[in-house]
């Protein structure tokens, strides 16, 4: 007979105590079958943060390192726009091979992708709060709510002096370069290899002729001196920030990076 049934028949007999005791029963069942449900929910809600807050971490290990690449990569792509504009302007030398890989160089940037789904997941349902910890939450909004940290990667891409390059010489010039001289490419956590990603010895394996002419090319057009100090203005901004200004950011992505996943 369930409850109901027995609290029914009491109440014929009028059976007051045995009334109040089936209801004592009846509330502290509902009671025990909340909090069993809220501890199940709370124990759900745990192993998701605690999913979440693991990928979040990995995926800002991965931050941590691209970071350091484009720091690494546009320190080699400035030392390239100074040396070619010192060739240029004729105060340092440098023969028509070199100048014509630095000035290709000087035109790169770095393309690495964010590896943001998790916290775009997070965010786009509202569930940012998975993330308890405060530190590492707050880490996440600041890198991937940066708009400068992509803006960095444009700054490179639509630079005039990089468009001027890529009309002056001929399409086959580039192609040795970027074949023989182009970026290499690293593994992720790959370190040790970012402080060659660019600048490494290398010929282009052009005829010499080409060599001549091509540099003939950038040392005879006068607008490629004051596009170059643009384009390290530019940098050297985009350097600044990354290396003083973001260090609020920079700093506790390198702590992450040498935490053990």
């Amino acid at each position: 007979m369930t409850i109901v049934h027995r609290t029914v028949a009491n109440l014929r007999r009028q059976d007051w105590m045995a009334i109040a005791v089936e209801f004592v029963l009846l509330v502290c069942g509902v009671f025990l079958g909340i909090q069993v449900a809220n501890w199940n929910e709370d124990r759900e809600q745990d192993k998701k943060s605690a999913v979440f807050t693991e990928r979040l971490k990995e995926d800002l290990r991965i931050e941590a390192w691209n970071y350091e690449v484009q720091v690494g990569y546009n320190q080699q792509v400035l030392a390239n726009a100074q040396r070619t504009v010192d060739a240029l302007a004729g105060r340092v030398p440098l023969s028509d091979e070199a100048l014509l890989v630095a000035a290709y160089r000087a035109t790169q940037f770095n393309g690495n992708a964010r590896r943001r789904a998790t916290y775009d997941e997070l965010a786009s349902t509202g569930e940012i709060g998975l993330i308890r910890d405060k530190a590492l939450r707050t880490l996440a909004m600041d890198v991937y709510t940066q708009p400068q940290i992509d803006q960095i990667d444009r700054h490179g891409q639509e630079s005039d002096y990089r468009k001027a390059f890529r009309m002056a010489l001929p399409y086959e010039v580039q192609q040795a370069l970027q074949d023989k001289c182009g970026d290499h490419v690293l593994a992720i956590d790959d370190y040790a290899g970012i402080a060659q990603e660019l600048d490494y010895p290398c010929t282009t394996g052009l005829a010499p002729d080409v060599i001549a002419s091509s540099a003939a090319t950038l040392r005879n057009d006068p607008r490629f001196v004051p596009l170059l100090e643009l384009r390290i203005t530019d940098i050297a901004t985009d350097l600044a920030n990354l290396t003083t200004y973001f260090k609020y950011m920079s700093d506790p992505l390198k702590r992450l990076a040498k935490e053990k996943p």
